[in-house]
């Protein structure tokens, strides 16, 4: 599933760079992570490296978007694929 910004998040920022997908940007009060490019770091890293860097721990699994671990890798593969393109 993809992960998301509660509001507890401080804007802080500290999320932005380790998200290897660039998935995490500026919304109108905090932090927004888009769905379609969260993979939870399946791919790229064991953990999620913006629930490790968030220091408020504002960042859930989203219940909206659950997917396996083979759904998170074929969104991996097909992200990859575009960045190839």
């Amino acid at each position: 599933m993809a992960m998301l910004i509660t509001d507890l998040c401080i804007t802080c920022d500290v999320c932005l760079a380790p998200c290897p997908n660039k998935a995490i940007s500026a919304g109108e009060d905090i932090f927004y992570i888009d769905p379609a490019k969260c993979t939870e770091c399946v791919g790229h890293h064991a953990i999620s490296q913006c629930v490790k860097v968030c220091p408020v721990r504002a960042i859930v699994p989203d219940p909206a978007h659950r997917e396996s671990k083979d759904e998170l890798k074929a969104k991996y593969d097909h992200l990859q694929a575009l960045k190839a393109a």
